[in-house]
């Protein structure tokens, strides 16, 4: 019966929250590629600095997690995005204009405060629209802003700084911005109920099997009344802690790529653009693949386990090899398989654990301090190469991956669900 519901929903609510999320995350990583191409040699920045002002950005980046969530999940996301994307637009083109370290620092932090409360927003959005036997792809899809982002950011980024400089590059796509402000506004609907351009028959279905959810839900021991009360609990100081892993590989991973590319190879800024785009070609076929695996067979932890130890392991041989220019650089774009290959499955997991009323507020706290997880990453990685070499940065991150996908596996068993065995009791009640 669920083939002939329509879908509507795909087509009218992902791609402008895709739109958002591209936008938002050229404007968050653009630093990397300013740093490659002359930022860091005109403010006088060391490595420790340029770890520093890349992953401050995650310290402002927590203070609107809990509120946007809830803001969301009580209001309107709409309302919350459609500010922000005007926030964050003026401070990218402010950021094209800085003359010193402190200024650039000021900046990245406010652009933190700007974008923070965007992904629990719209992840909340996303659970008001799609069902848990659906959520994981829709979230991978969303998420799939990432490498998508990432494949636009480095060529555009490499031109746009081989035709002028670094100052240009955040002052354009800063103007960019302000453009998605038109899909958002003319296409997204907070929830199916106030949706007028929504089939009777796709409203009936995702109201039916969220009110399911609910019901469920409320018959296990694992419901918590309160935001308060889900903050003492063991289980989200796991997840905490794993996201804050996960986030240290795919920040320091991603902003700075373009630097160990260069390094690696010793190419122009142009070449590197185009380099650096290739892991997030693989890092858009694995974030499909898994969720897909993971969503038709029930199970979250194997599949947030396997990319993340995947992700470690490429990221120790692209550093083993790395005599081997080209071997080495393939292992960088197995890294982007792996990248963010977990995640649309990970935030699968907070629906699973927590009531309804106080899921929006925990994806906030899961999402703002693991995403401090930002700012440890490039500043690790900066550090240990200062002090060390560029091989000591990456063996940080592989530790803390493997960390997290031990955490994974002591998560509890209810996270995964058994899906033969649900369809064959749907099949016996009917």
């Amino acid at each position: 019966m669920e083939k002939d519901i329509p879908r509507g929903r795909w087509l009218r609510i992902l791609p402008p929250i895709m739109i958002v999320c591209i936008i938002s995350y050229m404007d968050r990583v653009n630093i990397g590629f300013a740093m490659a191409g002359g930022m860091s040699a005109e403010l006088g920045m060391t490595a420790s600095i340029a770890g520093l002002a890349a992953g401050i950005f995650f310290i402002g980046y927590l203070f609107l997690q809990v509120p946007g969530g809830e803001f969301a999940a009580k209001r309107s996301g709409k309302k919350f995005i459609s500010w922000t994307i005007v926030f964050w637009a003026i401070i990218s083109v402010l950021t094209g204009m800085v003359t010193d370290v402190t200024h650039l620092l000021i900046l990245r932090f406010l652009l933190g405060v700007a974008e923070g409360g965007m992904l629990p927003v719209v992840l909340t959005m996303v659970s008001m629209w799609f069902p848990n036997e659906e959520r994981g792809r829709a979230n991978a899809i969303v998420i799939l802003f990432v490498p998508i982002a990432a494949i636009i950011t480095g060529p555009l980024s490499g031109y746009i700084i081989s035709l002028s400089d670094w100052r240009w590059l955040f002052i354009i796509e800063g103007l960019v911005s302000l453009l998605v402000l038109i899909p958002w506004l003319a296409l997204v609907s907070d929830r199916p109920q106030t949706a007028k351009w929504l089939d009777a028959k796709e409203r009936d279905f995702i109201l039916k099997r969220l009110e399911e959810e609910r019901e469920e839900l409320k018959k296990g021991p694992k419901q918590l009344a309160s935001l308060s009360e889900v903050l003492k609990n063991g289980t989200m100081l796991k997840l905490i802690i794993l996201n804050f892993c996960y986030q240290c590989g795919i920040y320091g991973f991603g902003l700075w790529l373009p630097s160990l590319l260069k390094n690696l190879t010793g190419s122009g800024m142009s070449q590197i653009g185009w380099l650096s785009a290739v892991p997030y070609v693989g890092c858009a076929i694995g974030m499909l693949f898994v969720a897909n695996i993971s969503d038709k067979t029930g199970r979250r932890k194997p599949f947030v386990v396997i990319p993340l130890i995947g992700f470690a392991l490429c990221l120790l041989l692209s550093v083993k090899l790395s005599a081997y220019i080209w071997v080495s650089y393939a292992f960088l774009v197995g890294c982007g398989f792996f990248l963010q290959a977990a995640a649309g499955v990970f935030w699968t997991i907070p629906p699973r654990l927590f009531s309804p009323e106080v899921a929006g507020g925990a994806r906030g706290v899961i999402n703002g301090i693991g995403n401090l997880g930002g700012f440890a990453g490039p500043y690790l990685v900066g550090l240990l190469i200062q002090l060390y070499d560029y091989d000591m940065g990456i063996y940080g991150l592989v530790a803390l991956l493997v960390i997290g996908a031990a955490l994974t596996l002591s998560l509890p068993a209810s996270v995964d669900e058994d899906v033969k065995t649900a369809r064959t009791e749907e099949a016996r009640q009917s």
